[in-house]
């Protein structure tokens, strides 16, 4: 209940859709004519059918009406939302088979706008609950609903559904999914979590996993953009948390922990450990030497991620850490960053390399466009990165081309003469047959 008026979400699983792009094409076209279905519906006129509209919803347009029952007395208003059942078929299994995924995310020009679709999903991650999780569920609804949504009602403010989903994020990584915690360490979780909006990025892997490379191309790419982030466990290509004033929130959720709810005998309850974003594995590939899997957050200083590694190794030497993703360029990671600074948010790999002063860094990208890490001596030669390429690379110095800024690097130049930036790209290349380069004079 909200007020007065009771809010009503009927998702409508038409079989005149067969995929989501005839949705896409139809989706218009169908909203007309149930509008004018339902304009003379005499069912609904005789529940004094009123305010009869199409409006654009969250995310997609949706036909809107209200209607008021001689039970309850009071008006009912209801949002009806014409969907393509893609899950039909897969409602009674753990997992819809990735095809479902990869066809929505081909589909998708409006992120989120066959979120209906998935409605089912969404549901029964919220239902199959522990009972404690759900108090701490409806605590949270009752202060969003009273203390934020009827104070501002003009606001727009984020749905129900994102705060649901950030209080079962809380209370996953905070509990370790314990059933038997305190109710308002939850709440004071939860609270703390809203006034750093910010840097809130969440996902889920229960119904969509990183298996399929589209899939875990494209939910990479999503955690990149601008926080909040809250992806929608059923539905990869829908950010809940996109778009709305969460600013007002953070606001109600600062008043909140000023509230004796929030206190014990004078004192502020302590919050649960849980950090704008999950733990993730990090894999630290060093040439001539095993993996080292580290566990952190992208919230931590890349600094101290270093030193963490220089622990583990037991090395002096000046550490530089550089990462790729497939279809990116190789990038340093500065020591005053985050892995988050550079939307690292998801189990990754990332290179180590050793330097002692005066070497520094350079990137090498091979035909492939993968890159690897180099320590070069400014005072040594282009023919002495070559065979540092050639052992890695395994492609002959004799065979290899290095450009840099378009300009073919000869054997005999000394890489201190070329300009190069710590970190800098050069490009390799293979010669064609019988293209020798010009020697010295």
């Amino acid at each position: 209940m909200l007020g007065n008026t009771t809010e009503v979400e009927l998702v409508v699983f038409l079989s005149c859709f067969r995929s989501f792009q005839e949705e896409a094409k139809h989706h218009q076209r169908i909203l007309n004519l149930i509008y004018e279905k339902l304009l003379y519906c005499q069912d609904l006129l005789a529940l004094q059918l009123q305010d009869l509209r199409l409006v654009q919803g969250a995310p997609c347009e949706v036909v809107s009406f209200t209607v008021q029952t001689r039970e309850t007395g009071e008006p009912i208003t209801v949002t009806l939302v014409p969907a393509f059942g893609a899950l039909e078929l897969y409602l009674h299994k753990p997992q819809p088979p990735p095809e479902v995924y990869v066809s929505l995310i081909k589909a998708c020009n409006v992120p989120g706008n066959f979120s209906p679709s998935f409605s089912e999903l969404q549901k029964n991650f919220i239902k199959h609950r522990p009972a404690k999780l759900k108090s701490l569920l409806r605590l949270v609804k009752h202060w969003y609903l009273e203390y934020v949504k009827a104070l501002c009602p003009r606001a727009n403010l984020p749905p129900l559904y994102a705060l649901e989903l950030l209080t079962i994020y809380a209370w996953e990584v905070g509990t370790q999914e314990n059933e038997n915690f305190d109710l308002d360490r939850g709440l004071v979780t939860v609270m703390s979590l809203l006034t750093k909006y910010q840097s809130l990025c969440i996902f889920w892997t229960k119904y969509y996993t990183f298996q399929n490379t589209i899939i875990e191309d494209f939910v990479r790419k999503e955690l990149k953009n601008e926080r909040p982030i809250i992806l929608d466990p059923a539905d990869p290509t829908h950010n809940v948390a996109r778009g709305y004033k969460w600013e007002t929130v953070s606001q109600r959720a600062r008043q909140c922990l000023k509230q004796n709810c929030c206190y014990n005998n004078k004192h502020q309850v302590c919050s649960w450990n849980v950090k704008s974003a999950r733990d993730i594995q990090v894999t630290v590939e060093q040439c001539g030497y095993p993996d080292l899997t580290l566990t952190v957050n992208p919230y931590k200083l890349i600094k101290e991620i270093k030193e963490e590694i220089q622990e583990t190794l037991g090395s002096s030497a000046v550490l530089r850490l550089s990462f790729q993703e497939p279809s990116g360029e190789r990038q340093l990671l500065r020591s005053r960053d985050y892995l988050a600074s550079y939307g690292i948010f998801s189990n990754t790999r990332i290179c180590l390399l050793e330097t002692v002063p005066p070497e520094i860094q350079l990137f090498v990208k091979n035909p492939s466009g993968w890159s690897h890490s180099y320590a070069v001596d400014p005072n040594s030669l282009i023919l002495d990165l070559k065979q540092q390429i050639e052992e890695k690379e395994e492609l002959f110095r004799e065979e290899q081309q290095l450009e840099f800024q378009g300009q073919v690097l000869q054997d005999w130049w000394r890489l201190g003469i070329c300009g190069f930036q710590d970190s800098d790209t050069l490009i390799l290349s293979k010669k064609k047959a019988g293209e020798a380069q010009f020697l010295p004079r």
